[in-house]
């Protein structure tokens, strides 16, 4: 039974609860049931990595990627300040298929028939599912920035999705004349990462720091206040004095446009000839979940309980693309909640015991050399939404030795939410 929005909506606790309980439902098809997961990030390679793993076999698993290799946005701002390189933030899919089992395809999902329940590819043919995950990350909203455009990403990145657009945005820092300006057009909420642009200007200070000292960084932000405010501007005016300025809503920040072509950024009517500009505009779901007609605005909402669709029971939504709650679009908050949907995924095919949904995010990001810090929250599901349960954010002022701990420990996290997500 397919159920539309209100009907989803309204059956609330029934609906969760007849989840927790739920009997095996029989494949579409004939043999095992068929999940097919979209999107092979923190989301949906932990997905396909669980549901395999843990269905034993019971379960057929496709995981649609198409990059070969996978770089992870989160610590993609390291590799701009010269403390990653490139490799280490890339990783591969061939444990997934040789350990685990999953069928990956790479390949672009193009289309969704949600009535015949199969996913189109950009190569041709169709893939059935039984039940499909969708975790496509994020896109960028047409005419966000006035005067950029996908076009113009070559002259002025976005590097929001990390790879070869984070290699063009370090490479053309490293190519400023001395004393010359870099730019920053910040996003308006919600946005994938919220610390990650004040990461970035951290990180790019960094840089310039070590080979640019006499330059200038200019952030124009929509937003009044953005994540970790404080913590960030210590951690510049400690570290980076008199480079960084930041100007938010009040003072223009909102009001922009840019000329990739003459390289020049108009504050509130104010231009500015700058030597590298990163562009970073408001963002959306990934196409994919537009072409499944199961978005809201630019968001797909989900049941926190499952992460299923709001629109298509058969249908879960994982990660940046969501409009789920209180959780931030992150790799941990991804991570946490493709573990809750592949539980459900394996209930619903296999009769598996299926426990209550519990979240959990931190995101550390690094200011200087041994200097990280970090916020963080836990969280569960309601019949309204993933709710905050409490949280916690590191102080100013803190000391080096912990602050070191801080860095060491996103290190760590790092280690082991990658060989969660890819074995």
């Amino acid at each position: 039974m397919k159920l539309n929005r209100r009907v989803f909506i309204g059956t609330g606790v029934a609906a969760a609860a007849s989840v927790l309980s739920a009997p095996m439902v029989k494949a579409a098809s004939h043999g095992r049931p068929k999940v097919v997961v979209v999107g092979g990030g923190a989301g949906g390679a932990t997905a396909a990595r669980y549901i395999a793993k843990d269905s034993k076999g019971e379960i057929d698993v496709t995981l649609i990627e198409p990059s070969r290799s996978y770089y992870t946005c989160f610590f993609s701002n390291l590799y701009i300040a010269g403390f990653r390189d490139l490799q280490s933030i890339a990783h591969s899919y061939g444990t997934l298929a040789s350990q685990y089992g999953v069928n990956v395809v790479h390949d672009w999902a193009v289309g969704i028939d949600r009535d015949a329940r199969t996913v189109s590819l950009a190569g041709g043919g169709a893939v059935p599912y039984d039940r499909l995950i969708l975790s496509p990350g994020i896109d960028f909203v047409d005419g966000a920035v006035a005067g950029w455009d996908l076009s113009s990403q070559n002259k002025m990145p976005h590097a929001y999705k990390a790879g070869s657009q984070t290699e063009l945005l370090k490479a053309q820092i490293e190519a400023m004349p001395q004393g010359g300006t870099f730019a920053m057009v910040a996003p308006p909420n919600p946005y994938r990462c919220p610390p990650g642009p004040y990461e970035r200007v951290s990180m790019v200070a960094h840089l310039l720091k070590a080979t640019n000292p006499t330059a200038k960084i200019i952030v124009a932000d929509p937003k009044d206040k953005f994540s970790k405010q404080g913590l960030f501007q210590e951690g510049w005016a400690n570290n980076y004095a008199g480079m960084v300025e930041w100007i938010g809503s009040d003072f223009g920040g909102g009001n922009v446009e840019v000329n990739p072509d003459e390289m020049t950024v108009s504050i509130d009517g104010e231009v500015t000839k700058v030597d590298a500009c990163n562009v970073i505009p408001a963002m959306k779901a990934g196409r994919i979940c537009e072409l499944a007609d199961i978005t809201e605005g630019n968001w797909a909402p989900v049941n926190g309980h499952t992460m299923q669709s709001r629109i298509d029971e058969n249908i879960h939504v994982l990660g940046d693309a969501t409009n789920q709650g209180d959780m931030p679009k992150s790799g941990f908050s991804a991570n946490s909640q493709a573990k809750v949907a592949a539980m459900a995924v394996r209930g619903a095919l296999t009769g598996s015991k299926v426990f209550p949904a519990k979240f959990s995010n931190t995101c550390w990001s690094l200011i200087d050399t041994d200097n990280g810090v970090k916020v963080g929250a836990t969280y569960e599901a309601t019949d309204e939404k993933i709710a905050k349960v409490d949280g916690f954010i590191s102080a100013t002022g803190e000391d080096a030795a912990l602050r070191k701990a801080t860095y060491e420990e996103s290190i760590g996290w790092y280690a082991g939410i990658t060989a969660d997500m890819f074995g």
